[in-house]
């Protein structure tokens, strides 16, 4: 097996949001990178500088779309954006706590709870699932042979990588390995999955009131 054999597709986490209020921002417009999440995208986008990129995508999400930007510059590609590599839906949106302990104090939320392994609280697993991987089936026999990188959100890369891995879907959040600006790699050859390999640039970055599932 040669490297020209090899088609890869890098699904690249945003990097930090600027989110003073601590919320759980979802698809909420208007939350852009940090000055800490836009130093985390160059530095991704270095990680990546040495690839033969085909395309960039993102998601249409700010945060996702700036991420993207110093990999396209990195590769001289257009920037391209991709609707299924969107956040997932969320119905803890907009508060300062998701699902956890902290609903306890919030009776009206209990009934969220009721199955965390759909979830009940958000986009069933399944779902978010089938429109990454069709996405990511999709970039990859369009570029085959190089590398692809899409800028997603933490629980899409995540669900769509358990899935890679014939994992089951549902997990514990604060689990996830999924660090800010990482890149979570799925090698192919032809349509068949090889491996999956993991990276974070900027290191590992712990989850925090309003990360997670971003």
């Amino acid at each position: 097996m040669t490297g020209a054999d090899l088609t890869t597709v890098h699904l690249v986490r945003h990097g930090e949001v600027f989110n003073p209020e601590k919320v759980l921002y979802g698809r909420l417009p208007g939350y852009r990178l940090s000055e800490t999440g836009e130093r985390q995208a160059k530095v991704t986008a270095e990680y990546l500088a040495g690839l033969d990129v085909a395309a960039v995508v993102s998601s249409p999400l700010d945060r996702a779309r700036q991420t993207a930007t110093p990999i396209t510059e990195a590769h001289g590609v257009e920037l391209q954006v991709d609707p299924r590599l969107i956040e997932s839906r969320n119905a803890f949106e907009g508060r300062p706590f998701e699902a956890g302990p902290a609903v306890l104090r919030y009776p009206r939320m209990w009934k969220l709870l009721r199955n965390p392994l759909t979830p009940s609280w958000g986009e069933p697993y399944v779902e978010i699932a089938n429109r990454m991987l069709t996405s990511v089936a999709e970039w990859r026999d369009t570029f085959p042979g190089r590398h692809v990188v899409l800028v997603s959100h933490q629980l899409p890369v995540w669900t769509a990588r358990r899935a890679l891995e014939g994992q089951h879907l549902w997990h514990r959040p604060d689990r996830r390995q999924c660090s800010l600006a990482s890149v979570t790699s799925a090698v192919y050859r032809g349509d068949r999955l090889v491996r999956v390999d993991y990276a974070e640039p900027n290191g590992p970055t712990a989850n925090a009131a309003g990360s997670v599932g971003a």
